[in-house]
């Protein structure tokens, strides 16, 4: 597997490339960890993480990972000062140079790297790929919230993530750790005191108290939930002091928390699917050229390819993890149905919105791609509280214009959540739409393209509680035909020619100016607190 692989699979806030002598297509074989003095472990081909030796201090570890023909080196840099440095060594050296995120954990990130390798050589199982991300810097914030020792798992009770300890730590926190898991025996107990389905079932915290006897110190713990399913549990063991007074409070916090992090890492395939989203969203965001994504994936780049956009519709308010919950169903939902429809084809999800990347179309794919995009909508409105909304952009010639149909799908989804009442659309369904929306987009940036007089007549309506804005534009939208704007409103159709009427008195408006009719009807289409002060 490439550099190019590994950089995608990680993503840039974790790393960044600094040099690529021999290229992004270098091999990495394996990950080790070296300490100054320590080069004798690396072997070629390795990607060499050093630790213990920031900055320039790193400079002979770049020069013997080079001796010993290693594929890359990531470092720690204290001072954007010493980067010249490390980068002419790593070129010199022949290895490529990556630095790493001050705040990253050594340790996590050779798990991390361990697991996008062993994904990528097909040696991991989806279990096992559960990802681990910055869990385990949450697991030291929830340990110096509640003074104790804390360990993050599934439901499985398999270890996710834990806390570094000064503090001393029993039997069960040693074996939990090391094997992943915790000691059948004691794992047996607590099922038969009912911890497990408390856990499972509710989000209060359970105290489970010493029992001397197994080794085992008092613990609290809390169930991982989302949308009522569980995700797993925070356990916090007591060690030599007294946990904190608040500790149970701050539990509950952190299980939200918690639950939000392993909603946003859920996916339906472990990490070669995040990998395969990172492809995607590295090329939407015009990181990766087509032609090595299209290798990767094993489409053709010069066949047709399009872009489709798909958004949660705003509803009943929701929590962050049930709305995150929600996105990762979506996701889920759009990857089934893609890979059935093409086995190349990518989802990523970016923002609030979730894209799908099919290539190797037909030229005239546009009816079958409506009804692949119909079929996913409906699919994913059999889901319990979820409606999506669907843009399919231009199907273009080669994987190299991508960017065009993804700006196409989003120029389209931007004026379905405004005006139009559809489920699936392309540009050809909402032109019109499209093209007022972007122009109410540019008058909302510009504050001094305003008619004052409208701005005041939105004033009145303010203080005295009117509605003769919204009256005008109707009246406006319906051509002048009374009847009409008045049953578009459900008022009577004098009271429309009456608030007509006054607008025009209250603003000192000419209705008969087809100019000012134009403008009026795009600034009263604009929100109420854009208008100037």
């Amino acid at each position: 597997m490439s550099l190019r692989q590994v950089l995608i699979a990680l993503g840039d806030s974790l790393v960044e490339l600094e040099v690529a002598p021999d290229g992004l297509d270098t091999g990495i074989r394996d990950v080790v960890v070296v300490e100054p003095e320590d080069t004798p472990g690396v072997r070629p081909g390795d990607l060499a993480l050093v630790i213990g030796a920031r900055g320039r201090a790193a400079l002979p570890l770049i020069k013997a990972a080079g001796r010993h023909r290693a594929a890359g080196v990531a470092v720690k840099v204290e001072s954007p000062s010493a980067l010249p440095l490390l980068r002419a060594a790593a070129t010199d050296a022949g290895v490529a140079l990556l630095a790493v995120a001050a705040e990253a954990r050594w340790e996590q990130l050779a798990a991390l790297v361990r697991e996008v390798l062993d994904t990528l050589r097909g040696g991991t199982d989806d279990d096992a790929a559960e990802p681990v991300g910055d869990l385990f810097a949450l697991a030291q914030t929830i340990a110096a919230l509640t003074g104790g020792s804390v360990s993050i798992e599934d439901t499985a009770s398999r270890v996710l993530a834990y806390s570094r300890s000064a503090d001393e730590v029993d039997e069960l926190r040693r074996l939990s750790i090391l094997g992943r898991k915790g000691p059948e025996q004691y794992l047996a107990m607590l099922h038969e005191w009912g911890v497990y389905e408390r856990l499972r079932t509710t989000g209060e915290v359970v105290r489970v108290e010493e029992r001397a006897d197994l080794g085992i110190r008092r613990r609290l713990a809390v169930g991982v939930h989302a949308g009522g399913r569980p995700l797993g549990a925070i356990w916090v063991q007591e060690g030599a002091a007294p946990l904190a007074e608040r500790a149970e409070r701050a539990l509950a916090g952190a299980a939200r928390v918690v639950a939000l992090h392993l909603v946003q890492r859920r996916s339906p395939a472990g990490t070669s699917a995040r990998l395969r989203e990172n492809l995607l969203a590295a090329l939407l965001d015009g990181r990766s050229d087509a032609a090595s994504v299209a290798r990767q994936i094993g489409a053709d780049p010069g066949k047709p390819v399009a872009v489709v956009a798909f958004a949660v519709r705003d509803g009943d308010p929701v929590d962050r993890t049930e709305w995150e919950l929600r996105r990762s169903a979506l996701a889920a939902v759009i990857s089934v149905h893609a890979a059935a429809y093409r086995r190349s084809a990518l989802v990523s999800q970016l923002g609030d919105r979730s894209y799908a990347l099919l290539p190797d179309l037909a030229p005239q794919a546009g009816r079958a791609l409506l009804g692949l995009t119909q079929e996913i909508v409906g699919a994913a409105a059999r889901h319990p509280g979820m409606r999506v909304r669907a843009a399919i952009g231009a199907t273009v010639s080669t994987m190299d214009e991508v960017g065009a149909s993804r700006r196409e799908a989003d120029r389209v989804l931007d004026a379905m959540g405004r005006d139009v009442d559809l489920d699936v659309a392309t540009l050809a369904d909402v032109r019109s739409q499209v093209l007022v929306s972007e122009t109410l987009a540019v008058l909302a940036e510009q504050p001094y393209l305003r008619d004052p007089r409208l701005t005041a007549l939105r004033d009145h309506d303010a203080r005295h509680d009117t509605a003769l804005a919204p009256s005008l534009l109707a009246y406006f939208d319906a051509l002048g035909d009374v009847r009409a704007a008045a049953a578009r409103l459900r008022v009577h159709p004098n009271t429309l020619r009456h608030r007509v009427r006054r607008a025009a008195e209250v603003a000192g408006l000419d209705l008969d100016d087809p100019l000012l009719r134009l403008f009026a009807s795009l600034q009263l289409r604009l929100p109420p607190d854009s208008a100037p002060r």
